[in-house]
Formats: structure tokens, C-alpha cells, sequence
């Protein structure tokens, strides 16, 4: 079917967009109560909080997905399921604190630019990556993830007890996702990992499929300075 003059204009113009420009008013806001609205509304701090992790979420959710479509090596189909079942706990975390930020008469910002410039997770690698490297990557970002909970809860604790409820069933969910999607890469302590001449060919196949790729280091997608920078800014108070 032909293309009319307007697709056809529209086709050759240069759309340009940037990517890390905020919009120019971004982040959860108050409301205001009607009729007979009377209950709780969220402080500052509290909106802030709540959609600090909010971004977090909805930004895992991402690298969960990206790393489902592309991961390849040993263990392919096993780890392809673990990270869709990563995204649907993200996924409904993301809407219940969204919607409990709405019943606290405060707005929920998820927005694509507010979410690539405000997510405190490191990039995910582009492209093809070994299920090896996208374990590491994972977990790097959910641990991210769960610090950036620890560092806000008391805050949030202190201003609205049902919130930080919200948040310990949180950790659980995205703790027990880090344990086990890690798990599929450790080694049980002291066992050494096999020498390249007890290897079968079998197993050093497989372990050539799970190696890490060039430029990732220690299976987590970044360098260890950058896994330093994003992990030990700070010790998260303990629950």
C-alpha cells in the first residue's frame, strides 16, 4: 500500500530525542483531597522514598527482560524462566507501591526518562550475553536494589508504618530471587574449581558456554572498581 505525503514527510524529518533529558517537572507530587477524602496524606519524604524505589523497580524489571531475551550458554532454558518469574515479582511490586503512593494522595512517576536518569542500577550489558555474565548482572542489580530498601526504610518506617510493611515483603521477594538465582553459579564452599586437565569433554564444553565473556568481569558485567563504587557507598542499616 502507498505511503501518503504526510508518512512520507514524516519518514525523512530527523527526530531527536535525548534520552537523559528530565522532563521538566518529574517525580511523585501531593494531591488534593476531595469531597470526603480525609485520610493520611504522604510527606515529602515518604514520596520521595517510595518513588526512589519505585524507579529501581520498574528499571529491574528491564534488566530482567533484557537479559531473558538474550542470554545464551549451559543452562539456557532454566535461567530463561527464573528471570521471567524475576519480572513478574518486580513487575507487581512496582504496581503495589505505585498504587499505594495513590492512596497516600501522591502521584507516581514511572516514566521512561524519569526512570533512565533517577534508576540507581548499573547498565546492563548490550546484546548477546552467557547465562554466566546475566546471573552475575542480575543479582548485581537486584542487590542494588534491595540496599537502596534497606537505606530508605527506617525513613519510611518513621512516617508511615504501612509502607515500610510493603517494603519488608519486598526484600523477602527480592532476596530470595537473589539467592536463587545466583545459587546456579556458586560452588559450595572449599571446593576448588576443576583443573582444565580433569575436565571432560563434555564439562569443558559446557564450561567454555558459561565462561565470561570478554570485558565482563566476574561475572556481574562490570569491572571490579565499578562493582565497588555501586555496592559499598554505604552499609545498609540492618532490619
Amino acid at each position: 500500500m502507498p505511503l501518503s505525503r504526510a508518512n512520507k514527510r514524516a519518514q525523512r524529518k530527523d527526530f531527536t530525542v535525548n534520552q537523559q533529558q528530565l522532563p521538566t517537572s518529574y517525580g511523585s507530587a501531593s494531591t488534593d483531597r476531595e469531597n470526603t477524602e480525609k485520610g493520611f496524606v504522604a510527606p515529602e519524604r515518604l514520596r520521595s522514598s517510595l518513588q526512589s524505589v519505585l524507579v529501581n523497580l520498574i528499571d529491574l524489571q528491564l534488566v530482567a527482560k533484557q537479559a531473558h531475551w538474550n542470554i545464551v550458554g549451559a543452562n539456557f532454558r532454566d535461567l530463561h524462566r527464573n528471570l521471567d518469574e524475576l519480572v513478574g515479582v518486580t513487575r507487581e511490586a512496582a504496581d503495589t507501591l505505585a498504587e499505594r503512593l495513590r492512596a497516600l494522595h501522591a502521584t507516581a512517576d514511572g516514566r521512561a526518562a524519569v526512570v533512565a536518569t533517577q534508576s540507581k542500577l548499573p547498565e546492563f550489558p548490550a546484546g548477546e550475553i552467557t547465562t554466566h555474565d546475566a546471573i552475575g548482572a542480575v543479582v548485581l542489580a537486584i542487590d542494588v536494589t534491595t540496599r537502596h530498601v534497606r537505606d530508605v526504610h527506617d525513613g519510611v518506617d518513621e512516617d508511615d508504618p504501612t509502607s515500610a510493611d510493603l517494603l519488608h515483603g519486598l526484600l523477602a521477594d527480592l532476596e530470595q530471587q537473589s539467592w536463587m538465582i545466583g545459587a546456579e553459579i556458586r560452588r559450595p564452599a572449599g571446593v576448588p574449581e576443576p583443573r582444565s586437565d580433569d575436565a571432560t569433554p563434555s564439562s569443558a564444553q559446557d564450561d567454555a558456554e558459561s565462561a565470561p565473556s570478554p570485558g565482563i568481569a566476574k561475572h556481574t558485567g562490570l569491572p571490579p572498581a565499578a562493582q565497588s563504587d555501586v555496592l559499598a557507598e554505604s552499609e545498609p542499616p540492618s532490619l
